[in-house]
């Protein structure tokens, strides 16, 4: 009972200095090491006699040590790199080229209905290329808005679909699917597709919401659904005068991914592994880039972007998940999933529970904090276990929660992409809010819904 309370407190402690934007890994690791201290010091063993490092306070360090070398030898590893190719990627423009190839079609698009869907569904195929949620709003905010207030759009329409773009596209490059795949011992293309299976739907029926409840917003609001913008809010994208071809480049680790997934299908012996595809990629673009210039001193001075990304994602991502699986290690070594699963395990439809508790609870902390990530990355290594014991799949609980936690900053009001928005447009959050959080409700529930129906029990 004690070490549940204790868990409970720095849960709460955890939670508190995250909403107040204090940053998330420092903390999760910080919560990881009081809890590996209150293990300690209540009698339960970090290490079995002879596997430590023979001294209390040096084991517990130790744990840090063993956490960090298990995520770079395994998924962190791969997510750094993915990190850093796309930190390329944007060095030599290829990322710009890819989204006014793909904004390109919509100037020849005359009807509003027609719009407001397309744009939607176009700004989450982006998020492919910028993965991240507010730079995405800031280059839709640049290049889409505009386009959207010319056909007559609304601005807090426009705002509103901006800042639902990034959320849940099923992607072998992302990081979330990443972990959840390596977690749950799976092959990353099978959780991609079992994703996908989800996402798809729901983003099919989400582009048809936003058009109905966009149009019922500007009705109510009349007039006041057109805000004046400042136009120097609005950042300038550079012309660039890159080869078509390099519009493929961002999404080159995807296609080499998707093309060895299939061949595997066909023959024995070949696997896809994510690392060396990416890092085929970033060779190729490499080479791309010597053709085009021609002067391989300043290609290789650009090259090392991918390295220095590298160290960006590490900081970003990766020590993130260090953080969430030392905390979850801690709560392993007091004993509170033992309990926790047990409770689960006496429980009549114990998955369905499980799912719908671990759900709601990432979409409050999402709400509260601007981003539920960092819930989905402090207990995802519980999953597993927690799983087994409730006799369900891993899935039925990792999926809905990791798109729960992406969906939940569309109706945080201190998400960093709510405010990025509503800061451009001039208006308060709020209004921002109103605009997304039926849709985003909307959202959640069907991914509720789709995974008892599509996910394996």
């Amino acid at each position: 009972m004690l070490e549940a309370i204790i868990v409970l407190l720095v849960l709460v402690l955890i939670g508190f200095f995250i909403i107040k934007n204090y940053n998330p890994a420092i903390i999760l690791m910080s919560g990881g090491i009081l809890l590996l201290i209150a293990a300690t010091v209540l009698g339960h063993p970090l290490y079995a006699d002879g596997e430590g490092t023979g001294v209390v306070v040096f084991d517990i360090f130790m744990k840090l040590k063993d956490t960090i070398v298990s995520q770079m030898t395994g998924a962190g590893l791969i997510l750094m790199v993915l990190f850093g190719y796309s930190g390329y990627m944007n060095k030599i423009g290829a990322n710009q080229v890819a989204v006014d190839f793909l904004v390109a079609p919509m100037k020849r698009i005359k009807s509003q209905t027609l719009f407001i869907p397309i744009v939607f569904l176009l700004g989450n195929l982006m998020s492919l290329v910028v993965p991240s949620a507010s730079s995405l709003a800031i280059i839709l905010m640049a290049i889409l808005y505009p386009m959207l207030q010319g056909m007559g759009i609304s601005s807090l329409t426009a705002a509103g679909i901006i800042a639902m773009t990034a959320t849940i596209m099923p992607t072998p490059l992302g990081a979330d699917n990443v972990i959840a795949a390596e977690t749950l011992n799976m092959n990353l293309m099978e959780y991609v597709l079992y994703n996908a299976k989800i996402s798809i739907p729901v983003l099919l029926i989400l582009a048809v919401v936003h058009c109905l409840w966009q149009k019922h917003c500007d009705k109510v609001e009349g007039e006041k659904a057109f805000v004046r913008i400042d136009e120097s809010k609005l950042k300038k994208q550079e012309d660039v005068t890159l080869p078509k071809i390099y519009a493929l480049l961002p999404i080159l680790p995807l296609i080499l991914i998707l093309v060895v997934g299939i061949a595997a299908m066909f023959v024995d012996g070949i696997t896809m592994d994510v690392f060396i595809l990416t890092f085929i990629s970033f060779i190729v673009a490499v080479v791309f880039e010597t053709i085009r210039t021609k002067d391989f001193k300043r290609v290789t001075n650009a090259a090392s972007d991918m390295f220095m990304s590298m160290g960006e994602g590490f900081g970003r991502v990766v020590m993130l998940v260090v953080g969430g699986s030392l905390f979850t290690t801690g709560v392993q070594s007091l004993g509170v999933i033992d309990q926790l699963t047990s409770a689960v395990q006496n429980t009549n439809s114990a998955g369905l529970i499980t799912m719908v508790i671990f759900g709601l609870a990432t979409c409050l902390f999402g709400i509260l904090s601007g981003g539920g990530l960092a819930m989905f990355y402090a207990v995802i290594a519980m999953i597993p276990g927690i799983a087994e014991t409730a006799g369900v799949h891993g899935m039925l609980i990792t999926l809905p929660m990791q798109m729960i936690a992406n969906l939940s900053r569309t109706i945080s009001p201190v998400a960093a992409v709510i405010m990025i928005v509503a800061s451009t447009v001039g208006v308060s959050p709020t209004r921002i809010l109103k605009r997304t959080a039926v849709p985003s409700i909307v959202a959640i529930i069907l991914v509720m819904v789709f995974s008892v129906i599509f996910l394996p029990y």
